[in-house]
């Protein structure tokens, strides 16, 4: 066997195989008495068939697939032996030259490598980064607070509909008669909302009732039938206004307290509005996190200042893919993935240069965070223990939410490490200033 390297375009090199018999032969003996073994012909016991009806039948493939491994194999054990980094994987070389696995026995594989740059960051307190954060405002707090109320609140009636009232209606259109359909203006927007808005129990109106509730299901549940049922149904009726109710903030009392704390930890009016102070301001500070580590990212690419194989990391992207795009798609979002992929490569020499890691139960916190925040979309604030740690349990068990997890985990452990080489000052910014901040890096 011989091996040779050879530099091409920056950062790019050719490593070249020369395998012969004496290489792959027992590997390709094997497979074929394999062949032989499990071989079903005609005229044949299981087993018995002669090697050199074996040979004829599968002797090409297998002597493709045998010698294209050893080669393949040769290439990693070669760079790692070699200790040289490379990027993505090995792929087959464009260079690649014909094989005549009829006659030959001598036979050259070429393969591509993208060589990974070395990086060199020396970080210190000059390196100066700005860390935004958001400042709670009014709306926030009232809009947090009316939200967290009306997971606790009720219905009571009112007489006249101002804004996105529970409307209870009759639906006609001279064919199918609907009593007591359910509106829900809450779920409108501002400008759908407008026709109902000042009206009154009594109050009738011509409506589309396929423009009123474009989703098939809303439209379903309000005429009270199948999603199936919904074809030939004539979509022009009167509709009735036969009640209007308003959602009526619970009393911040004992038993409210009880229902929506049930661990104690607010008992009174004021105990409340700082709760909800202080929930706005841990969902900012993931926002401020989020924002910081994208500006992060970009000063460490920006000063690392890597030449990334950026031709073989297109052609890799392709070859990976199996011809599921082209290199015209490749080339479009290819700075969008060359970022990420540089950012990843960095993420990584920290992690092994600081000796960062992620324990099982950092990793099963996070995913218990992640049920939590699930469990709280669905109305439950408060899921008990076990049923967060069951969930967890499923959440890791899956292997792509698992990754992620550990991802997330790691890029948040390289960031506090890079932080605690550099200087951050914090800056309080309005929301409409991050929003503002935020697109500009997105």
């Amino acid at each position: 066997m011989k091996i040779v390297r050879e530099q091409r375009e920056e950062n790019t090199s050719l490593v070249k195989v020369t395998v012969g018999e004496e290489d792959y032969g027992q590997s390709v003996e094997k497979a074929l008495r394999e062949y032989r073994r499990k071989a079903n012909i005609p005229g044949f016991r299981p087993g018995m068939v002669p090697m050199g009806i074996i040979k004829k039948m599968y002797g090409k493939g297998v002597l493709a697939e045998q010698s294209y491994r050893t080669a393949s194999n040769a290439v990693f054990e070669y760079l790692q032996k070699e200790n040289i980094d490379y990027l993505g994987d090995v792929i087959p070389s464009e260079e690649q030259g014909a094989f005549d696995f009829e006659n030959g026995k001598e036979f050259e594989f070429v393969f591509e490598i993208g060589e990974a740059p070395e990086i060199k960051l020396d970080l210190s307190k000059q390196d100066k980064l700005t860390y935004n954060a958001i400042a709670v405002d009014k709306k926030m707090h009232d809009d947090y607070r009316s939200n967290f109320l009306r997971r606790f609140g009720r219905l009571v009636d009112a007489e006249e509909v101002t804004s996105d009232e529970a409307l209870s209606v009759t639906l006609d259109n001279g064919e199918m008669n609907v009593a007591d359909a359910y509106v829900g203006l809450i779920s409108m927007s501002e400008e759908e909302r407008k026709p109902f808005l000042g009206q009154k129990v009594g109050y009738k109106t011509e409506v589309n009732i396929n423009e009123l509730y474009k989703n098939p299901s809303q439209r379903a549940a309000v005429l009270q039938v199948k999603e199936n049922e919904l074809e030939g149904i004539k979509p022009e009726f009167t509709l009735e206004i036969t009640r209007i109710r308003r959602f009526a903030e619970p009393e911040l009392n004992e038993e409210f307290f009880k229902m929506a704390f049930p661990d104690g930890n607010v008992k009174t009016a004021e105990e409340f509005e700082a709760y909800i102070d202080a929930q706005i301001a841990s969902e900012l500070r993931r926002e401020s996190d989020y924002l910081f580590t994208l500006q992060l990212r970009d000063y460490l690419i920006e000063k690392a200042g890597l030449k990334m194989p950026e031709a073989f990391l297109k052609r890799w992207l392709y070859t990976i893919n199996e011809g599921k795009f082209t290199m015209e798609e490749i080339e479009k979002d290819f700075a969008q993935f060359l970022k990420m992929f540089t950012w990843n490569y960095i993420q990584k020499h920290f992690i092994k240069q600081d000796n960062l890691t992620v324990s099982k139960e950092e990793a099963e916190a996070e995913a218990k965070a992640l049920a939590a925040a699930q469990f709280a979309q669905y109305g439950m604030p408060s899921a008990p223990d076990d049923m967060l740690a069951g969930y967890a349990g499923k959440i890791l068990a899956d292997k792509e939410q698992g990754q992620k997890i550990y991802e997330k985990l790691y890029e948040m452990k390289v960031v506090e490490d890079v932080k605690s080489k550099i200087t951050v000052e914090e800056k309080s910014v309005s929301a409409d200033e991050f929003a503002k901040l935020a697109q500009e890096l997105r």
